[in-house]
């Protein structure tokens, strides 16, 4: 009798109250109330609490006056640990994802009280033009905004703030100040002139014993135009892409991660200017997964998959007597056997949002930048005299 009236009771309580087939077993077993481990998100939240931890207190150590330390492996491991190619493409869709018209002034408005955009600069200063976050990023300027300094032999490539420049010293570049990258690594592997095996990495690419090698680095800001030209009239021979991280290259983890820009994918154009050995390398970061090279149509970076430490080559020089239309320009850029020439000022590819350009060339030691740490600079200004 006891048992019939339980089971009347919970058959009551069941149709005031239905419960599903395995909810019910997790009443009698007590299992399922908890929800299931997810390890991705875990890791992210503990991952991303570590390093909010470590910046607070070297944050701390900054502000009593001691230097500011670098990010140890474990601590660029952890960052690298996070999905910010995923995330990268996954902004790159939402960038094509067309506004309705009635959206897209109140969002790129948004966006330009944000970052600062100066709109007037703009080759279409209406908003409804703009189909989704990609053109707008992508917008084209008025002709005359950005004139080239005529006394310059070098003039900028992109819109920006000057990061770091100077002489390449030990083969070490600055990225910021006290804090290096191989020139090595960032490079990669490059074809040795003469037989000395003894001479340096930096040497190996030198022409001439009178030259020097010389470096400039231009971070792109969100709000900057972003597209990105030719600083000289020079030959473009090779096309190397190296696939590897997305971090951010804002300056203030620049000066946090040891060789950032070895470890972050990027698109690095090398060849001959007149003075010897030239190259412009686009380096991508978080939300900057997609680098354009306006000549080059078979390049695709941030691909799902890529291998550790890899780097995949075109070579130019073998293409001859042939024209490149560069896609969405309506201009053409002309080949003559050894490589791609481009002349100073013209467009040569774009980023998806801000990032950074690296600037390595060959020049003569009397070479003298007019150039400030720190200072902001646009397209066509002038970088130094000789």
């Amino acid at each position: 009798m006891a048992a019939a009236l339980r089971r009347a009771r919970s058959g009551v309580i069941c149709r005031v109250f239905p419960l599903s087939c395995s909810q019910q077993r997790s009443l009698n077993t007590g299992r399922g109330l908890l929800p299931r481990p997810r390890p991705l998100p875990l890791l992210l939240l503990t991952s991303g609490g570590y390093l909010g931890y470590q910046h607070y207190r070297k944050r701390g150590k900054q502000e009593d006056g001691a230097p500011p330390a670098l990010a140890t492996p474990t601590q660029v491991a952890l960052y690298r640990s996070f999905p910010t190619r995923l995330l990268s493409r996954a902004w790159g869709r939402l960038n094509g994802v067309e506004l309705p018209t009635w959206l897209r002034k109140p969002v790129y408005s948004l966006y330009i009280w944000t970052f600062g955009v100066n709109m007037q600069e703009a080759a279409v200063e209406d908003l409804h033009h703009y189909r989704n976050l990609g053109e707008f990023f992508r917008r084209r300027l008025k002709p005359a905004v950005r004139p080239l300094c005529t006394s310059s032999c070098l003039v900028s490539p992109a819109d920006g703030k000057i990061l770091h420049f100077g002489r390449v010293k030990n083969s070490e570049v600055e990225q910021v100040k006290g804090v290096t990258y191989s020139l090595e690594n960032f490079l990669g592997p490059q074809k040795r002139r003469g037989s000395d095996s003894s001479s340096s990495f930096k040497e190996h690419l030198l022409s001439s014993s009178d030259n020097d090698l010389f470096h400039v680095v231009v971070y792109l800001a969100p709000g900057d135009y972003h597209c990105f030209h030719s600083p000289t009239d020079w030959r473009v021979e090779l096309r190397r892409h190296f696939p590897g991280s997305l971090m951010s290259v804002n300056p203030g983890v620049a000066r946090w991660v040891k060789e950032l820009f070895c470890l972050n994918e990027r698109v690095a154009l090398t060849g001959q200017w007149q003075h010897g050995f030239f190259s412009l390398t686009a380096v991508g970061a978080t939300n900057v997964g997609s680098i354009r090279i306006y000549f080059d149509q078979e390049l695709q970076t941030n691909a799902p998959r890529y291998s550790k430490g890899s780097f995949h080559d075109r070579s130019y020089v073998a293409i001859s007597d042939q024209l490149f239309k560069a896609a969405g320009e309506g201009g053409v850029v002309s080949t003559d056997g050894g490589g791609v020439t481009l002349q100073r000022g013209e467009a040569v590819g774009e980023f998806n949002l801000g990032s950074t350009i690296v600037l390595l060339f060959e020049a003569p030691k009397d070479f003298s930048f007019n150039l400030q740490p720190g200072q902001q600079i646009r397209v066509g200004e002038g970088l130094g005299i000789l």
